[in-house]
């Protein structure tokens, strides 16, 4: 069996999943069903919670009975995701959408980086882990970018439900490619698998002996999820800026492909460049980014979004591959979810500042706290990150 065939299929995956056109039109089918905006708000709740109560326990799934089953599970549930999307009419019908999504997003999260870091270790081929990694999240950007465009012209002109049977046919095609994933074995150091009941203990030592990796992934969780912000939140900086819906298509085009080049040349970089002072130059410009967003409002705010879109596409390939090269495998899905996990809460919690500070200064008021959020990570980065 050829592990090497293993890159192509989380290729192919990784495009089907995310060439979803419902994500365009999804909040105006969501109220064409008779979904309100607490209804809608209840949903994300839903999802937030079952992510954070089940990315761990995933992951640990993935490292006890194999990465290809979760990948598989995550596939299958998407399937069902869509279906029960065309046909749903009532609040619970929703629901259980969004928990099938969260447990989705969970069992896919860890198991895929895993999977993909053994089936290169296999061969010899871990160092460039990076670079597959890197060119997996331009597969997720430019299936985002064709379903955004085709979405929205197909929803004009044939109605909403058919952007969700096209994005169950783009799942379903994603399904039997998981099928044909080949399961690496896992290249261990330990003697004897880990208990259950130990996976916790043992992750949580790892990171409390390992300052470097914890500084590392801090710095990928806080620009990650301050990064939410901006892909959740544009739209409505343009419309303060009174920019004609028209240019809105292209704007949000340009957000994702400037991530592109950062995810692609994120190995080279890495390569010649020290971790810390990688890391400490990103986050410079991330936090000076969304300060001219708050401070300079308009046309420099929008170029700001444009730069940090750019910079930090750079951080998740070389802050994953750190991770990767110091764990080992048999719990490699477990630790890798350690890190969205904390990245999930600590969106949470920047969430709840960005949203105060946006009722009372209006969005660049939250724009504003991000900065200030950058800000002082990146005094704490740079007094600390001597190890990294």
């Amino acid at each position: 069996m050829s592990y090497r065939s293993n890159l192509w299929k989380l290729y192919a995956i990784r495009f089907f999943h995310n060439l979803i056109p419902a994500y365009v039109i999804e909040r105006l089918f969501w109220e064409e069903r008779g979904m309100t905006i607490q209804m809608v708000v209840y949903a994300e709740i839903i999802y937030a919670v079952t992510i954070v109560l089940l990315e761990v326990p995933t992951g640990i799934l993935a490292d006890k009975r194999g990465r290809k089953q979760m990948i598989v599970l995550s596939a299958l549930l998407g399937c069902c995701e869509f279906l029960i999307l065309v046909f749903a009419t009532v609040f619970w019908h929703f629901a259980a959408v969004v928990f099938l999504a969260g447990i989705a997003r969970s069992a896919s999260s860890g198991a895929e980086n895993a999977l993909l870091y053994d089936s290169l270790l296999l061969v010899g081929r871990e160092q460039h882990f990076e670079k597959h990694l890197g060119r997996l999240n331009v597969c997720d950007l430019t299936s985002a970018v064709l379903a955004a465009l085709c979405g929205s012209l197909l929803a004009s002109r044939f109605g909403f439900e058919l952007n969700y049977w096209i994005s169950f046919a783009s799942m379903s095609v994603s399904l039997p490619l998981a099928l044909m994933l080949v399961e690496p074995p896992v290249k261990s150091s330990l003697d004897e698998p880990i208990p259950v009941r130990q996976y916790l203990k043992t992750s949580v030592l790892f990171f409390h002996r390992n300052p470097g990796v914890r500084m590392v992934l801090l710095t990928g969780m806080i620009i990650g999820s301050c990064l939410t912000f901006i892909d959740e939140f544009w739209q409505i900086y343009l419309n303060r800026l009174e920019i004609p819906v028209v240019y809105f298509g292209t704007y949000s085009a340009g957000l994702m492909l400037l991530r592109v080049p950062g995810n692609l040349l994120a190995h080279i970089v890495k390569n010649r460049l020290r971790y810390r002072p990688l890391l400490l130059g990103v986050t410079v410009v991330v936090a000076a980014g969304y300060l001219c967003i708050s401070v300079y409002i308009g046309y420099a705010g929008l170029a700001s979004m444009l730069l940090i879109c750019l910079m930090s596409s750079i951080v998740e390939p070389v802050a994953a591959g750190y991770l990767h090269h110091r764990i080992d495998s048999s719990m490699r899905a477990t630790i890798d979810s350690f890190q969205l996990l904390g990245e999930n809460m600590l969106m949470i919690i920047t969430g709840l500042g960005f949203g105060y500070f946006s009722s009372q200064y209006d969005i660049f008021g939250g724009y504003g706290f991000l900065a200030l959020v950058c800000g002082v990570f990146l005094v704490y980065f740079a007094a600390g990150s001597r190890k990294v």
